[in-house]
């Protein structure tokens, strides 16, 4: 049951029935439209959705699909049925043409033997008469017989004609020869005028002779020119002839109706059959139309489900999707949900909300999936199904009822309480309102509590508080609210379930204007505990505002501290791991060098006693000695590194290879690549080693790299902590409040750590202000190379007051 009886109309959805006429190509699928139904059978609405969702993958993924010549001919067909009629050369082009398309259609799906299209497949099966499931090939060729490519009956269509057409050509050079050189001799005798030449009256070729001289040329005279001045002859000299192509024009007409009619008989026992491929030729235009409306509007083929349930996301009004699209402004969807616990929603909040465009949106979107439609909702939407659809929206007032608007809403609610169940979906605009506040508010409740008992399902707008303690306090209720930015005092057309929404009354009517003075008495004349209850959901929703950034700044902390935590622990196991291979190849080292001073102490000893203190002979072996303590014992300089098989790798502005000097790029430390790892470089940068990405590297000149080592103290990079410095780095640096040089200051800091460290991404909190101060950053961090981009933080976190910075 649907309720009331114009509930398209107040949907919206004669405006989508119009949209998809416009979409059919022919009145075959516009015939369809007309006939589109509200629909409560599971089975039915489930296969009409996947055909159009098929459809609507044909027009992405396939080309070959015909998509012209989808020609109505249903008139021609129901007067071929009449004895002794028979259909002209047009019409049966036109069925030529139309039959073509439906062959090539049966065609496509034919080719397709994969699972792709089965809904179509079998519509195809089910609509097309069984003995034409391969087509009309046979009656296509025996209309391409007759009927040929300008739509004209062939010469050859029967011997009698292609005679009558041969004798025809011939009597028609003939006389045109002879009217020709008629027209030669007249012309030089001054008798026709410059510029004319031959012409047709009557269906018989003439002459256009000047008026005076009409009379001097035999023959009859056909018509004249307006002014008289011009006079259409036909010469005596082809009259006979003229007369003869008459007479073969009329058997060329007669054979042409005989041939025709043979046509139209050889037609008329398939005339139930074509009704039927033609029923699917329009089909085949209607589900195409729902396809590439489904496009146009971003719909989705979601989960259709055989029960009472609203489960919705991302849900958007389709009319309302086109109308922003055209003049490109955001659609904000919608998410609703009704089930088993919560079957009714009371939604409250501010006028100029959206209440009455969600509630509408819900409404048309049922109604649209019921029908077969695609919906305009996230593809893992719940889209249930309801036997009734009663809604309640705009002024129903009648004057020639004599009702006013608030007995007409009575009305319709009396007609909701009469026949709503477990298997309804009724929706209500600005319900209880029209009448005295407390009485309106008492009449809802009463209302709304018996629809609870009748286990309907419903979404209602209202103002009143009643009906949102009602619906806190009674299970089966829930209330919802349009959001609202209770700062700024300007509505932000959400729904969000699960608490009741402020009407915002007071704050608007100070935000407009109203007189100080009206506000405040207001509020004395409402009372204390409305003006409190009004104002505690006023701070409950700034509240929730303030901890929901938080917590989101909280999540990304958190998220970010976790990934420092699991780097450091990396970077200490790799510390850890290189320290003990570091001192276990220096125990090696210690061990052989300790072996080989041992072998050369006793080979000394044994010389000097061979020599029996022999004192030049002990100097000398004790140089030896001293020089075998210089040569393997002094230690290794840890700065220079030793270049042994040279490996390179590409870079825009040089190769860089094991040995070489470079800089940080932008920045003023050196040091020299001591091996390579893929894209990574370990540089040695005084006495520290640190793996560097081989895009953030400059090749430089030893020259440069020893006068910038010159200069820079030992000390500073022997000073170098990076498990300090990733510790201490945080990627937030907020400015607010400093002047433009000592911002700068910090930023060059931020960014010369971030650098080093590698970091992918920094926030810079500036503040919004006259945008001052973030030109003054933004144009500086344009002289850094490693700055990929820089945009505008999210709305929600900041907007124009953050810049953030991307790193290469």
């Amino acid at each position: 049951m649907l309720y009331p009886k114009n509930i398209e109309v107040k949907l919206g959805f004669d405006k989508i029935r119009v949209l998809l006429a416009e979409e059919c190509v022919s009145s075959l699928g516009r015939s369809f439209v007309d006939k589109i139904k509200f629909s409560d059978r599971f089975d039915q609405i489930k296969k009409m959705v996947e055909q159009t969702a098929e459809f609507r993958l044909i027009l992405q993924l396939e080309s070959s699909f015909p998509n012209q010549n989808y020609l109505d001919v249903i008139p021609y067909l129901k007067r071929a049925a009449i004895p002794g009629a028979y259909l002209d050369e047009e019409e049966f082009f036109d069925i030529k043409l139309s039959l073509t398309t439906i062959q090539q259609i049966i065609h496509f799906f034919k080719n397709k033997e994969d699972e792709r299209y089965p809904q179509l497949k079998t519509l195809m099966r089910n609509t097309l008469p069984e003995n034409k499931q391969e087509g009309w090939g046979d009656l296509i060729a025996q209309i391409n017989g007759v009927i040929d490519e300008k739509g004209k009956v062939k010469d050859n269509a029967s011997r009698e004609l292609y005679d009558i057409r041969r004798k025809l050509a011939v009597e028609q050079s003939n006389v045109k020869r002879t009217l020709e050189r008629i027209y030669r001799t007249a012309k030089n005798s001054g008798w026709i005028g410059e510029d004319m030449s031959l012409a047709f009256r009557n269906s018989r070729l003439v002459l256009p002779l000047l008026a005076e001289h009409k009379r001097k040329l035999q023959g009859f005279v056909h018509d004249e020119t307006s002014t008289g001045q011009i006079a259409f002859v036909e010469p005596g000299e082809v009259l006979e002839a003229n007369n003869e192509i008459r007479d073969l024009e009329i058997k060329e007409r007669r054979e042409i109706i005989k041939i025709l009619e043979n046509l139209t008989s050889a037609l008329r026992p398939h005339l139930p059959d074509l009704e039927k491929s033609y029923n699917f030729l329009g089909l085949m235009d209607f589900i195409r139309a729902k396809a590439r409306l489904a496009h146009k509007t971003d719909c989705s083929n979601p989960w259709l489900v055989n029960e009472t349930i609203v489960d919705w996301t991302k849900a958007t009004h389709p009319l309302l999707y086109l109308a922003h699209k055209k003049i490109n402004k955001p659609i904000i969807p919608l998410k609703v949900g009704l089930n088993a616990e919560n079957r009714i929603l009371v939604v409250s909040g501010p006028n100029a909300g959206g209440k009455s465009v969600m509630l509408k949106t819900i409404g048309l979107l049922q109604y649209m999936a019921q029908c077969g439609l695609m919906v305009p909702v996230s593809p893992d939407s719940k889209i249930g199904i309801f036997k009734s659809i009663f809604i309640d929206i705009g002024d129903e007032q009648s004057i020639e009822n004599d009702l006013s608007t608030y007995s007409s809403h009575l009305t319709n609610m009396r007609e909701f309480l009469v026949h709503s169940d477990k298997n309804t979906l009724f929706l209500i605009d600005e319900f209880g309102t029209g009448t005295e506040p407390s009485l309106g508010g008492a009449i809802a409740e009463s209302i709304l509590e018996n629809l609870l008992k009748n286990n309907a399902f419903g979404v209602v707008n209202t103002h009143y508080t009643n009906l949102k303690i009602f619906a806190d306090k009674n299970p089966g209720l829930i209330n919802g609210a349009m959001k609202f930015d209770a700062e700024q005092l300007d509505p932000l057309y959400e729904l969000e379930i699960g608490k009741p929404g402020s009407s915002f009354a007071l704050e608007v009517a100070q935000k407009i204007g109203l007189p100080r003075h009206i506000v405040d008495n207001a509020k004395r004349k409402l009372g204390k505990n409305q003006v409190n209850f009004e104002k505690l959901l006023k701070e409950l929703e700034i509240e929730k505002k303030v901890f929901a950034e938080q917590n989101a700044l909280l999540k990304k902390e958190t998220t970010e501290l976790k990934q420092k935590i699991d780097q450091y622990n990396a970077l200490k196991n790799f510390l850890d791991t290189d320290k003990k291979r570091i001192l276990n190849e220096a125990k090696e080292n210690a061990k052989t060098l300790l072996k080989d001073a041992n072998k050369q102490i006793e080979s000394t000893i044994k010389e000097i006693k061979e020599n029996k203190a022999d004192k030049e002979k002990t100097k000398d072996v004790r140089k030896a000695l001293d020089d075998f303590k210089v040569e393997k014992l002094k230690p290794e300089k840890t700065q220079a590194a030793v270049v042994t098989n040279k490996i390179t790798f590409e870079k825009e502005d040089g190769k860089i290879g094991i040995g070489d000097f470079v800089k940080l790029a932008g920045q003023e430390t050196y040091g020299q690549v001591i091996s390579l790892n893929g894209k990574d470089a370990e540089v040695m940068l005084g006495e520290l080693k640190s793996n560097i990405r081989l895009g953030r590297l400059e090749r430089v000149s030893k020259k440069e790299y020893k006068s910038a080592v010159k200069e820079t103290p030992r000390e500073n990079l022997r000073g170098i902590d990076i498990n300090e410095k990733m510790t201490q780095f945080s990627f937030n640096l907020d400015i607010r409040g400093k002047r433009g040089e000592e911002a700068l200051q910090e930023v060059d800091v931020l960014m010369d750590d971030a650098i080093f460290l590698g970091y992918p991404q920094l926030r810079i909190v500036h503040g919004k202000g006259d945008g001052i101060l973030r030109n003054l950053i933004r144009t500086h961090l344009k002289q850094y190379k490693s700055v990929k981009k820089m945009s505008d933080e999210h709305a929600d976190r900041g907007g124009q007051g953050v810049t953030v910075v991307d790193m290469k």
